[in-house]
């Protein structure tokens, strides 16, 4: 029996990662066990996930199983999205410059910013009052 090739990558986007292994078949993507368009309900961030087989003409050419973690749905589809084009880029490099011009391959470094002392959040003080 033939071994099959498999690609694996990870992505990151706020606190969500995603890891991802791609292998041929016919443009089935599972999502922590489940598929993705259950698992994703909204239409934009499917539109988001599939954008990196739609640039490079790969939408039915691989099966996708992904394991998410951490953050939420939003961030979990960026993470997803940032992993299948490094997935994508390992099967050929002549895609690297569609995605790099896309941003795709390029971590979104956007965190949460950190709650000061004194504030009620990083940025919002507490009402000021004259007297």
């Amino acid at each position: 029996m033939a071994k099959q090739v498999v690609y694996s990558a990870t992505g990151k986007r706020k606190q969500s990662i995603a890891r991802v292994r791609l292998f041929p078949g016919e443009g089935k993507i599972m999502v922590n066990s489940r598929d993705f368009k259950e698992y994703f309900k909204r239409e934009s961030l499917i539109t988001v996930i599939m954008e990196p087989f739609r640039l490079t003409n790969t939408e039915n050419a691989y099966d996708v199983i992904a394991d998410l973690s951490g953050g939420g749905i939003s961030g979990q589809a960026g993470a997803l999205r940032h992993s299948i084009s490094k997935a994508l880029l390992e099967i050929n490099e002549e895609y690297r410059p569609i995605l790099k011009r896309e941003g795709f391959l390029t971590r979104d470094s956007r965190v949460k910013e950190r709650k000061k002392y004194g504030l009620k959040k990083a940025r919002k003080r507490p009402q000021f009052s004259k007297r």
